[in-house]
């Protein structure tokens, strides 16, 4: 198996630079790569697997490291039902909450140390990001490139500023070129797809590919099982082309995961694409060659639309439409994150007059819109910037909690691996004063939060806080234990009301069937017509439902299930 996946390796690179580039670049690589005792990967995911999204500071206890908080407050509460924790980047950083990275290899030292993440990794997998993309302004890399040191002199992107870039697709309104200067006067222009301290990388360099090879390797060796890839589909840039999803960067996608699993077979590759559905799951490959699991982006604005109508028809449509491409593949099903709620996933499934009514709500809901400049200089909404939680709030607050938890638990049934983000599981609401501190509307959703008082709220029964934290542990609690929500068992939409989202689970050990009512009206589903067997038990409350009917009280979740497992 190693030798097989070396020599995919030297394909692949002599594939993207060239046989002469190509063969410098594999002799090089092959040098950090050792072969491993284990080849076999029985499966890479079970129904047991459930990711946590936090900020290593997300939680803060005066007199501590986060990193020392953070740890405490998963395994105190968590272990055994997350088994995988995404502690976004943790690394020095100049902007953008640890995007624009300063330095790989450290951890920044007001969060802890590598001593702090291994603790955390003793308990949980550990999911990493590899920021490859772009690096910091500010980081010793960039000074070294303006400084022309050898082995940094194709670092970034140069480009005429008078070259048409119109083409290029871009997901912000910053400028997509900015001028620095390097240190023997020359006044040069950077591509800088996200701000003007993320500094694009050249990966047309095979100094700068190997460089962040090293990176990936070294976080592997300090315990991570999960490569998240940052931004991956505008890693290449090509002039006169649109700069997004380019073969070239299919290829270092496949490239990554040969490299990474010649040294830990099992590790798992997983891209992050705030595209729509098709264009996500390219990233699939061939369902053996890519990443392993991809973000369900489409997911998030769709439910949320779902809910706010009342009506999960379209939801359900674009369920039944889901395929993985091999077992070895699958969904990273999210409805929120560090990030806003992504607009573009759901460009073509609904009209821009139900956009308009999101976007509407959203703001009267104290949220904010990020946009993205169009190739004629135009400005269109990009991304939701709001809680989920206060996204799915209305007038009426009497079944806030309820309907909250009912989205949820949609995430937590369909094929694929929940990922839960830290201020969802938490109940968190808009955090208007972190915006105010920033100047930047996606702090909304990123709150700092004081452990003390968190716990306080989580030990009241009445707090919106406790009511959420509690009724989203005890479902995941039952999830982990039933077969048929593994992540790759077979699924089918049932239509048995506009306003109820219904889905069959299905392995050889077990069958569930999914009710979840997405309004705040009582229904009745008959189970007959439906051809759903009798005397089932409902996960859920423990109870047989014996009767012909099933009824749903607002915003109510129901398994069937032959019993629990």
């Amino acid at each position: 198996m190693i030798r097989e996946r070396k020599e995919r390796i030297r394909e692949l690179l002599c594939k993207i630079y060239g046989s002469e580039d190509g063969e410098k670049a594999f002799k090089k690589i092959e040098n950090n790569i050792s072969n491993c005792a284990r080849e076999e990967v029985k499966e890479y995911f079970s129904e047991k697997d459930i990711f946590l999204i936090t900020y290593g500071d997300s939680l803060k206890k005066k007199g501590e490291k986060p990193l020392s908080t953070l740890s405490k407050f998963v395994k105190t509460n968590l272990k055994g039902i997350f088994s995988a924790i995404h502690i976004l980047p943790f690394f020095p950083y100049s902007s953008d909450d640890g995007f624009s990275v300063m330095d790989y290899y450290s951890v920044t030292p007001e969060l802890g140390s590598w001593e702090d993440i291994r603790e955390i990794g003793k308990d949980f997998k550990l999911m990493f990001d590899l920021i490859l993309n772009h690096v910091s302004a500010q980081s010793e890399w960039f000074r070294k490139y303006l400084a022309g040191k050898k082995g940094f002199e194709q670092l970034v992107i140069e480009c005429d500023p008078s070259t048409d870039l119109s083409a290029v697709v871009r997901p912000r309104t910053s400028p997509l070129l900015t001028p620095y200067t390097k240190d023997n006067g020359e006044k040069i222009y950077l591509w800088t797809t996200f701000s003007a301290d993320q500094i694009d990388l050249n990966f047309k360099s095979t100094d700068v590919l190997e460089k962040m090879i090293n990176v990936s390797l070294f976080y592997v060796k300090q315990g991570a099982s999960i490569i998240r890839l940052d931004a991956i589909a505008y890693l290449w840039k090509e002039i006169n082309t649109k700069c997004i999803h380019l073969p070239e960067d299919h290829s270092i996608v496949k490239l990554l995961r040969q490299v990474i699993n010649c040294v830990e077979p099992e590790a798992v590759i997983l891209t992050e694409t705030n595209v729509p559905h098709k264009e996500n799951i390219s990233y699939f490959g061939n369902g053996y060659d890519e990443a392993q699991m991809v973000y369900n982006f489409t997911l998030p604005p769709l439910l949320l639309h779902s809910f706010l109508a009342g009506d999960i028809t379209t939801f359900s449509d674009w369920v039944d439409s889901l395929s993985l491409s091999s077992k070895e593949t699958t969904f990273f099903n999210f409805t929120a994150s560090h990030d806003g709620i992504g607009i573009r996933p759901i460009e073509n499934i609904i009209s821009k007059e139900e956009l308009e009514k999101i976007i509407t709500h959203v703001k009267n809901n104290g949220g904010r819109i990020s946009y993205k400049k169009n190739p004629d200089g135009s400005e269109s909404p990009y991304e939701l910037n709001i809680t989920y939680v206060d996204a799915l709030m209305k007038k009426d607050k009497t079944y806030h909690a309820e309907r909250f938890i009912a989205s949820q638990s949609i995430a937590m049934v369909l094929p694929g691996v929940p990922a839960v983000y830290i201020h969802s599981l938490l109940g968190s609401h808009n955090w208007n004063e972190g915006v105010k501190q920033t100047g930047h509307v996606r702090t909304i959703n990123r709150e700092k939060l004081n452990y003390d008082k968190v716990m306080e709220e989580l030990n009241d029964s009445n707090s919106f806080r406790s009511r959420v934290f509690d009724r989203y542990i005890r479902l995941l609690k039952i999830r982990i234990k039933q077969p048929a929500f593994h992540p790759n068992a077979s699924f089918k939409v049932l239509k048995v009301n506009p306003k109820v989202f219904s889905l069959i689970r299905e392995t050889i050990e077990q069958k569930i069937f999914v009710f979840v009512n997405v309004s705040s009206q009582k229904l009745e589903i008959s189970l007959t017509e439906n051809n759903i067997p009798p005397n089932l038990k409902d996960l859920i409350t423990d109870t047989v439902i014996s009767q012909d009917r099933l009824e749903l009280s607002p915003y109510q979740i129901v398994w069937l299930s032959k019993g629990s497992q």
